[in-house]
């Protein structure tokens, strides 16, 4: 048989030029580097796929969405200039609600085939697709994690049902085998592993958000997973599946060759020059979105520079103090928590949009919780298990660096004092917990403001979504800071310690 060919993406996340929005250097990334890898290795045998996570995540796609969002997507376009065949749909690209999400749909170029998804009762996409190149007949299907409207707004996800991941997968293999009588059956799945796909091992709770292992384990028909979602790095084979997962920012593809010796995949780096006439297409709207970056919303006396990330979240950077004293302000909540994005770079004395999109890098929302202080301790708690002891140093936690880093789960909360106990054991690291110098009792009531992520419950905080939303702010964060900077012209605040870290 002649060589089929599966090209891979995932996780792209926005990223369509080849430079960093935050210091402008050149990077081995972005759909314009993407493309000149597909046309290399792409011929007449060849089925290009991208798994998710696409609309969203860089200052191009947000400057899209907040100054021209009825136009089709920069992100979109790049994607068809690729000439992708399928496409899944990943958490994010819900987004910017469902118009956003139905424009790129129809405008990338790709057959939707995120099947668990219904809108009024109807899929997004079918069930499954076949192709017979050479004689051999694949099968393709996709779907993305079930546990999408836990993170996102109920706006964004309005008229929309998602069906459970593992359930359809197993539905559509049936109705696949029963039908189609295939060579290969291919899963596309946005969403990731909750134990190691080889050892077996549990790598994460199992909340539903990710059952990869689940699905390789017990529906043996699928011979090749595309996984995504967690923007992990690997190519291993488990349970008789092929299984590859990229890493995020258009850095990689997954290339899967099918011969008559079996199934052989390969992550490749991307490193070819940026296609020209794809970045020229686009070049427009670029330099709109870098003048609009470059623009000055205001000044600040504090240092708010990010130089460290683990000193910024040990000794809590006041950039934190200053991200949660907005969200009060905004809001009226009493107290206020908020993380340290990874890769944030902070504010010097000039803040510029670059400063504040290369800082706060995801479009949140706000919510107001009613949190008693046992649930107010519970919600601290939580975010203590990011810390351990390792050789009498502070570090953090395992669990919070494998399988990736989810550093967007610590939060560091102002309103009350606390001190974290790292040595101490799960669930009884708070050790201290005053409001003004008086001890929190359980039975004190405290309005929250979080973003709708946490809010949800997202990064496994349950005593938060179940507790009683007060009210909800559906402006994006970015856009909440750059009016309270612009509004204030000069930030000044009085710098707060109130989070102490001890062995």
């Amino acid at each position: 048989m002649d060589r089929i060919r599966l090209i891979a993406t995932s996780d792209i996340h926005g990223e369509v030029f080849p430079w960093s929005y935050a210091d402008g250097l050149r990077r081995n990334s972005g759909l314009a580097r993407i493309r000149t890898l597909v046309s290399a290795m792409k011929d007449n045998h060849t089925i290009v796929i991208d798994n998710g996570d696409t609309l969203q995540g860089s200052p191009l796609s947000f400057y899209h969405y907040a100054k021209h969002h009825d136009d089709v997507s920069p992100v979109t376009k790049a994607m068809a200039e690729v000439g992708y065949d399928y496409m899944n749909l990943g958490n994010h690209d819900f987004d910017y609600g469902p118009q956003a999400l139905f424009r790129h749909i129809e405008n990338c170029g790709a057959l939707c085939l995120t099947a668990n998804v219904l809108y009024q009762g109807k899929p997004l996409g079918p069930r499954y697709d076949i192709r017979e190149i050479s004689g051999i007949r694949i099968a393709f299907f996709a779907l993305i994690t079930q546990y999408t409207p836990n993170w996102e707004s109920a706006e964004n996800v309005r008229d929309m049902t998602f069906l459970d991941a593992f359930e359809t997968a197993r539905d559509i293999v049936r109705e696949i085998r029963e039908k189609e009588d295939p060579d290969y059956i291919v899963c596309i799945y946005h969403g990731s592993f909750e134990r190691d796909p080889v050892t077996g091992d549990s790598v994460m709770d199992d909340t539903g958000e990710n059952e990869g292992y689940r699905m390789i384990s017990e529906i043996p028909e699928i011979d090749i997973m595309i996984s995504g979602h967690q923007h992990l790095s690997f190519s291993v084979t488990a349970f008789d599946t092929v299984i590859t997962q990229t890493l995020n920012g258009a850095r990689e593809a997954a290339v899967i060759d099918i011969t008559d010796n079996g199934i052989e995949a390969m992550i490749v780096p991307v490193q070819e020059d940026p296609d020209e006439d794809l970045m020229n297409a686009l070049l427009d709207e670029e330099n709109e979105c870098q003048q609009w970056l470059d623009m000055p919303l205001g000044t600040c006396r504090n240092n708010l520079r990010i130089t460290d990330e683990f000193e910024g979240r040990l000794h809590k950077s006041q950039l934190i103090t200053f991200l949660n004293k907005v969200q009060c302000d905004v809001t009226g909540a009493d107290l206020s928590g908020s993380a340290l994005f990874m890769g944030a770079v902070g504010f010097g004395h000039e803040i510029t949009m670059r400063d504040l999109v290369s800082t706060y890098v995801f479009p949140n929302t706000l919510t107001v919780k009613k949190v008693s202080g046992r649930i107010l301790k519970e919600y601290l708690e939580k975010c203590a298990e990011f810390w351990d002891v390792d050789d009498g140093k502070i570090v953090v936690s395992e669990a919070f660096e494998i399988p990736a880093p989810m550093y967007f789960n610590y939060d560091m909360v102002d309103g009350v004092e606390y001190t974290i106990q790292a040595s101490n054991a799960v669930g009884e690291r708070i050790v201290s917990l005053t409001r003004n110098g008086i001890p929190v009792k359980e039975d004190d009531e405290f309005t929250l403001c979080i973003n709708n992520y946490r809010a949800a419950g997202g990064g496994n905080f349950p005593m938060i979504r179940d507790a009683e939303t007060v009210c909800e702010d559906q402006t994006s964060m970015v856009e909440i800071l750059a009016s309270y900077i612009m509004n204030h012209k000069e930030i000044c605040f009085e710098e707060q310690n109130n989070i102490q870290v001890i062995i």
